[in-house]
């Protein structure tokens, strides 16, 4: 929702001629802005202000509670739509485009996309992200490469692919390059599960050891663990806790879990090195690794990404969930912009394309990212080949017959339970 404050009987007449330009999602405040301002501040996307930005500034600065949530800030005064707060960067620019006036986007409201790409996909970052985010809002060539093809929503024109020539680069994967490139942001996504066998009383430093073995040959960066596995009667193994714990301080993550499952489970999983072992299955490690990235995977594709490494007691080796495209299935109800959620609207954010009947598509399209493509069908074969896809309809009801080969949501659009 966009909510429009006017605290005078011009400022509230502006307000309604804007409400009509910016769509349904536009709701013009009634009574005084300070009451009106901290009723509607938990359901508001942005919010807009005909009034100088020193009033607005403490009207807001009490209820602001975090920069990832709280709704984007635009004032406009004085021939000016100055874009404050969160990220409101591109509704400055469509006020200013409506009423004429000059659009002014401060430090604070230009939020980079890779901010946005880092919090989508829980991505640890090697680089100088603030420095490539500035070239990207300033405009510059930024060259993206997506090797695993993670689903990424809608993005500036001036993000190109891979092979392009330009001053920086993102690049989305969990293996590290070969060559450290100068002007280069690796963002790292949590994609490996690793597993670990070991003798019994096997030393914490072995296990450590091994584990830095395992990226160095992977060429894996050890960021990007999202589990551990094991057999299930190693998880009392003092060494492994200890390395594990170890392992968390020194890469910032205390809830990085450690799965377990019993040896006729992993006795049954084929692995590329299977061996005799005395325990009567032929493989811990790999098996481990697989059995806990299919867990994570919700049926996704999984692969070994480093195979086993032994060191002194241990064996450890990583498997991989693989990406795949997604399908949100968003039910708009009523249609009305002061009864959708705030899920619906991220959802509509996060996808690149939009697939749904026109009438509903209209309802939405001022809540999508420019560059978001806009399509009247075929969202099941959209998500299947890898891409971020929000269908939008009357509910979230079934859209799709039979197994979809990508990530299914299913969004209520309006402030109630499914």
């Amino acid at each position: 929702m966009i909510g429009l404050f006017a605290g005078t009987e011009r400022g509230r007449r502006a307000a309604a001629d804007l409400a009509g330009f910016l769509g349904p999602d536009a709701v013009v405040a009634d009574g005084p802005v300070g009451p009106a301002l901290r009723g509607l501040w938990p359901r508001l996307g942005a919010a807009v202000f005909f009034s100088g930005t020193e009033s607005v500034v403490r009207l807001v600065a009490p209820l602001l509670r975090d920069e990832r949530s709280d709704p984007g800030v635009v004032c406009v005064d004085g021939g000016f739509a100055v874009a404050l707060l969160g990220g409101a960067q591109a509704l400055a620019e469509r006020i200013a485009d409506v009423l004429g006036a000059t659009a002014v986007v401060t430090a604070a409201a230009a939020v980079s996309p890779l901010d946005e790409l880092v919090e989508l996909l829980d991505a640890a970052v090697d680089g100088d992200l603030a420095a490539c985010g500035a070239a990207l809002r300033a405009g510059e060539p930024v060259r993206l490469s997506n090797p695993l093809g993670f689903p990424l929503p809608a993005l500036p024109d001036n993000v190109v692919e891979h092979g392009h020539e330009s001053a920086w680069t993102v690049l989305i994967d969990d293996r590290v390059p070969a060559k450290r490139a100068e002007r280069l942001v690796r963002l790292v996504p949590r994609t490996l599960v690793v597993g670990v066998g070991s003798s019994t009383g096997v030393a914490a430093s072995a296990v450590s050891s091994a584990l830095d073995q395992l990226g160095a040959r992977g060429k894996l960066d050890l960021r990007a663990i999202r589990a551990f596995a094991t057999l299930d009667r190693k998880v009392a193994e003092q060494g492994i806790a200890d390395a594990l714990e170890d392992w968390g301080f020194w890469h910032g993550s205390t809830t990085t879990p450690l799965l377990s499952y019993p040896g006729e489970e992993l006795a049954v999983i084929p692995v590329p090195n299977p061996v005799e072992l005395a325990i009567g299955i032929p493989s811990v490690a790999e098996a481990a690794a697989l059995r806990g990235a299919a867990e994570l995977s919700g049926g996704g594709r999984v692969e070994i990404a480093a195979e086993k490494v032994k060191g002194a007691g241990v064996t450890v080796a990583a498997a991989r969930v693989l990406p795949r495209g997604r399908l949100a299935l968003v039910g708009l109800g009523s249609g009305r912009a002061d009864e959708r959620t705030p899920r619906a609207e991220a959802e509509l954010r996060r996808a690149s394309v939009v697939v749904g009947p026109a009438e509903c598509v209209d309802q939405v399209r001022h809540l999508l990212r420019p560059g978001t493509r806009v399509r009247a069908d075929g969202a099941v074969g959209l998500a299947e080949s890898g891409a971020a896809v929000a269908f939008v309809g009357p509910d979230a009801g079934p859209v799709v017959a039979g197994p979809v080969h990508a990530d299914v949501v299913r969004v209520t659009g309006v402030a109630r339970q499914l």
